[in-house]
């Protein structure tokens, strides 16, 4: 999973820092870092909380065509969706 960082449009709330502090880098203003952020599985659902977390919109999680085949193809594999 990716997240795509908008850094124009980060106000410096942080709310992605406080779901996920070991995924989302801030400069010492509390804004986030330049970047996309890539997330490795383990930490997707904190990540996606992070992301989902910023009221200005700033992180955006990609949805690639390529990234949801992945995961289908993932949960196939471990006899989730079928």
């Amino acid at each position: 999973m990716r997240i795509i960082v908008h850094k124009n449009k980060c106000q410096g709330h942080a709310r992605c820092w406080a779901q996920a502090p070991g995924i989302f880098n801030l400069d010492d203003e509390g804004y986030i870092l330049p970047g996309d952020i890539e997330v490795a599985e383990r930490d997707e659902l904190l990540a996606s909380r992070g992301a989902r977390s910023c009221p200005e919109r700033a992180l955006e999680i990609d949805a690639t065509a390529d990234a949801l085949l992945t995961r289908l193809l993932f949960n196939q594999a471990r006899g989730g969706v079928k």
